[in-house]
């Protein structure tokens, strides 16, 4: 398969499974860049930015048109997290790309195995901090927010890998509704790293290009698969791709692949 028609398969996978998860598709195209692609490391964190604004916005469109997001919440993630996402980007070139990598792929993990006991516990019992008239709603969201961003930024994943088990574990959101949050707060966290990673000298923008060509049509048919799923089957289905992904990555950068 051509450069050009691999790239575009890339943004394809990476536009179904960000459209499935609400994972901004950073959580595939960063590996994907690096692994299957073969570009730089720091090319691999920033480049998926630009491509997660329209596979983001996509697929929030496709979960407001069914009702399964909170807009209000989504939108207080993006907000906050907007600053922290210049700070992260800075601290990526600062730190250097192996490190980005290998701390993505670490935190993927931990996400995986938190996200799957999640899923196979049944919803009442499950722990929930924070509902959707707690007084402090607002300040939680923000911290959410502002951690987010900072992660979006440093790792270039959009962020949706941390903002959904947080909204099903401490908001009580059911897994559907925390996907089509997650993607509203995604689209407004990846506008400043975009910025920032750009300035820096990390995205490739005709393949930023060619990965757009895919992710948008592959978000809108990831969006309708999860919405006409079990909310446990996706969930576990969520933290096995984290899990398999977060392995292949650390597996890269420690040179045993």
């Amino acid at each position: 398969m051509g450069g050009a028609a691999l790239s575009i398969a890339v943004g394809l996978v990476s536009g179904v499974l960000s459209g499935a998860f609400g994972v901004g598709g950073g959580l595939i195209t960063t590996p994907a860049i690096r692994l299957i692609l073969g570009y730089p490391e720091l090319v691999a964190v920033g480049t998926p930015l630009p491509v997660i604004i329209p596979t983001a916005i996509a697929g929030a469109w496709s979960y407001s048109r069914r009702g399964m997001i909170d807009v209000r919440a989504g939108l207080a993630i993006g907000f906050f997290g907007a600053p922290t996402a210049i700070l992260g980007a800075w601290l990526s070139a600062v730190v250097g790309g192996k490190v980005v990598l290998l701390v993505t792929a670490a935190l993927i993990a931990y996400m995986a195995v938190d996200t799957l006991l999640q899923s196979l516990r049944g919803p009442s019992d499950r722990p929930v901090a924070v509902g959707q008239t707690h007084p402090r709603r607002g300040l939680a969201l923000a911290g959410v927010g502002i951690i987010a961003g900072l992660y979006s930024g440093f790792l270039g994943l959009g962020g949706g890998f941390v903002i959904v088990p947080v909204l099903t574990r401490w908001f009580g959101m059911d897994i559907k509704r925390a996907i089509g949050t997650s993607l509203t707060a995604v689209a407004l966290l990846a506008i400043p790293g975009t910025i920032a990673h750009a300035y820096l000298g990390h995205i490739d923008w005709e393949l930023a290009a060619l990965l757009t060509l895919g992710v948008v049509p592959g978000a809108l048919i990831g969006a309708r698969l999860t919405q006409r799923a079990s909310s446990r089957g996706v969930g576990v289905a969520f933290a096995v791709l984290l899990l398999i992904t977060g392995a292949l990555l650390a597996a890269n950068e420690l040179g045993l692949l």
